[in-house]
């Protein structure tokens, strides 16, 4: 899967000249945290969150008068209070590696961009947490089995190959970083599974030697 498959496309946008409270009316009425800044070519020069406008307002604690407000943050524009310094993706990006770069750097959305450098959409993390959820089938009925297992090639196709045996159906399949486990000679292997009985998957998996660790019908 790639960015391309999960962002929001076409992107909005705003130019350094936007006023603070257009930007700020824009994400409140489209429900957005972030936004791209674009210059009159469209291409990326900066990003503005809502926490940078909230920054800039004043504190409700101001001694200042409404008017006296109200007439400072309509003379701030987005280019008073944008990072130019931007992380952003691109389309033909896998989704795991925009996720990467959201954690790495610390932020919950990434401007995607063509090779000419403009702006064509935007991932978030609630796209990456969408994919997510449907990779593990999440909100799907079925037997749900976590299990620890030697990190060693062949480990996971005799266990699902013993589910097949057994007339299971793989819902879905993920592998995880056994935190526990420093040595890194072990992982987490989460299945989602259909067409067989609680008992009997962790009898086999038991008969295999690998650690059951949790199982529930979902």
């Amino acid at each position: 899967m790639l960015v391309r498959d999960r962002m929001s496309s076409p992107a909005v946008t705003v130019k350094p000249e936007t006023t603070f409270q257009d930007a700020f009316t824009l994400m409140k009425e489209r429900g957005f945290r972030r936004l791209p800044v674009v210059n009159d070519h469209g291409k990326l020069v900066g990003i503005v969150s809502e926490r940078d406008l909230l920054h800039a307002a004043p504190s409700p604690a101001t001694s200042l008068s409404v008017w006296e407000v109200n007439y400072l943050l309509w003379k701030l524009h987005v280019r008073d209070v944008m990072t130019e310094k931007v992380f952003s993706a691109f389309p033909e990006m896998p989704i795991e590696d925009a996720a990467q770069e959201m954690i790495t750097h610390k932020v919950g959305g990434l401007p995607v961009v063509d090779a000419h450098g403009s702006v064509i959409g935007v991932i978030t993390e609630t796209d990456i947490f969408r994919a997510f959820t449907e990779l593990l089938s999440g909100g799907e009925h079925g037997l749900r089995v976590e299990v620890r297992a030697p990190d060693r090639p062949g480990a996971l196709a005799t266990m699902t190959r013993v589910i097949a045996d057994m007339g299971g159906d793989i819902m879905s399949l993920g592998t995880f970083d056994d935190l526990n486990d420093p040595s890194k000679q072990n992982a987490i292997l989460l299945f989602k599974v259909r067409g067989v009985s609680k008992e009997t998957l962790e009898a086999a998996f038991a008969k295999l030697g690998d650690e059951v660790l949790d199982v529930r019908m979902v």
